[in-house]
């Protein structure tokens, strides 16, 4: 075959790729600056709890505030990361600005008061609000403005977090679980690394967690044999953290009409548990918690304390992100695997770390490959052992409920909803496993 160069044909693509790279850089300057800016806030909001513990018993108050000010105000935008998933499913209206202030305000409340929330939420929301009103001026069609919102995920995680690599996966995977389109991986590459690009160098700096992992053992067929173990424990983690929530946020609208006493009484319900316990270390991103998980024994039961506390805030309206509070589920509930098996604390805190998410959130690979960004490449076959185990069995539903079905998890499980929030109401069938699978309705295996 003769050789050929189709000029017009690679024109088109470096076209494409210069294109999605400016636009790309663009959502990127706009998602760090804003993660930034929300950092920085969150770091005043948690210095100001511990200096001033009795701002907790504020806390019933401030939730009716964030509850009446999303009646009064933010209703359009109330449904926050599934929202956007929505819009980039289906682009349809322009995501509303208010979006970006409403989360950021909300949640620093949550933690200046004591709530138990995490940060992603708020960077995604930020990230695809600015995104989406960057759009707006180049007249992009549906197909581009999908993208950009994508871009705009990518960016607020990977900014937030510190982890580009990982912002960019994950913006690609969390749409719908078993199935990504790489059509968006240049912009979401992008404006991952240039908003984690552009957070570091306006001053902020990531927590380094590698140093804390410790010494790792010889990564052979027995450990990775524990991984596999680890992995479904964390499955069911990140399971009972995604239905926990949405119980309570069930429960509590049935039991209270009203948006600001839900959050009112859920207030006084994590002020109250907070004052049994005796400890703080469970409110807000509970960052020294997960210190303490790489180099000390923690409490075995210290990851269901830390689910309960962060069910009621965020179920009944608080507002804050979800993976920061699975970071310390999964780290605490590795402490306590690894005391129990007898196995290296640091280790197995790490691999909780991410493997929680990565079922809860149905993105193994963005977990797995942030996983190596913060502990190290020494733990690449771990980590993709735990994330992928978590994954597969954390069944079909999860913390996101916008997020799609794209694939069944299992050829020997049908799943009868279009997204994960609808698998809840209407399930899956499961049909009698087979070892082998018949190639016809008359052949045997």
């Amino acid at each position: 075959m003769p050789f050929r160069f189709d000029r017009k044909e690679h024109l088109a693509l470096a076209w494409t790729l210069a294109k999605w790279m400016l636009l790309g850089t663009w959502v990127g300057i706009l998602a760090g600056a804003a993660s930034f800016v929300f950092l920085r806030s969150l770091e005043w909001a948690t210095s100001r709890q511990a200096e001033q513990p009795n701002l907790l018993f504020a806390l019933p108050l401030a939730g009716a505030l964030i509850a009446f000010a999303y009646d009064r105000f933010g209703r359009g935008v109330a449904m926050g990361n599934d929202l956007l998933l929505e819009q980039i499913h289906n682009p349809s209206a322009t995501v509303p600005f208010r979006m970006a202030p409403m989360i950021l305000l909300s949640t620093v409340a949550t933690h200046l008061f004591g709530g138990s929330a995490g940060r992603e939420g708020t960077a995604l929301q930020m990230g695809g609000t600015l995104a989406d009103l960057a759009a707006g001026p180049f007249r992009l069609g549906k197909q581009d403005r999908r993208m950009m919102l994508m871009a705009g995920v990518s960016a607020g995680f990977g900014s937030v977090f510190g982890t580009p690599m990982a912002g960019a996966v994950f913006g690609l995977e969390v749409l719908a679980t078993g199935r990504m389109k790489y059509d968006a991986l240049v912009p979401c590459l992008t404006a991952s690394i240039v908003g984690d690009l552009v957070c570091r160098g306006l001053g902020l700096r990531h927590h380094l967690y590698e140093p804390a992992v410790g010494p790792l053992p010889p990564i052979d067929a027995r450990m990775l044999l524990w991984c596999v173990l680890a992995g479904a424990v964390f499955a069911g983690a990140g399971a009972l953290f995604s239905e926990s929530t949405h119980a309570v946020q069930t429960l509590s609208k049935r039991w209270v009409g009203a948006g600001w006493a839900r959050a009112l009484l859920g207030g006084g319900v994590v002020v109250g548990m907070t004052l049994a316990l005796g400890s703080r270390d469970y409110n807000g991103l509970s960052l020294p918690l997960i210190e303490a998980s790489f180099g000390q024994k923690v409490l075995l039961g210290a990851f269901l304390v830390k689910i309960a506390i962060t069910a009621v805030t965020l179920g009944t309206g608080f507002k804050g992100g979800e993976v920061t509070p699975l970071f310390c589920v999964g780290a605490t509930l590795g402490n306590s695997f690894a005391q129990v098996a007898h196995l290296p604390l640091g280790m197995f805190a790490a691999l909780g770390f991410v493997a929680v998410f990565a079922g809860a959130a149905n993105t193994p690979l963005a977990c797995a490959i942030m996983g190596i960004e913060l502990f190290g490449g020494g733990l690449a076959v771990p980590l993709a052992v735990v994330c992928t185990v978590s994954y597969l069995l954390g069944g079909h539903r999860g913390i996101y409920s916008s997020q799609r079905i794209g694939e069944s998890k299992s050829s020997h499980v049908d799943v009868l909803s279009e997204t994960v929030g609808e698998v809840r109401a209407s399930g899956v069938r499961v049909r009698r496993p087979r070892i082998f699978e018949r190639r016809g309705t008359d052949e045997g295996p």
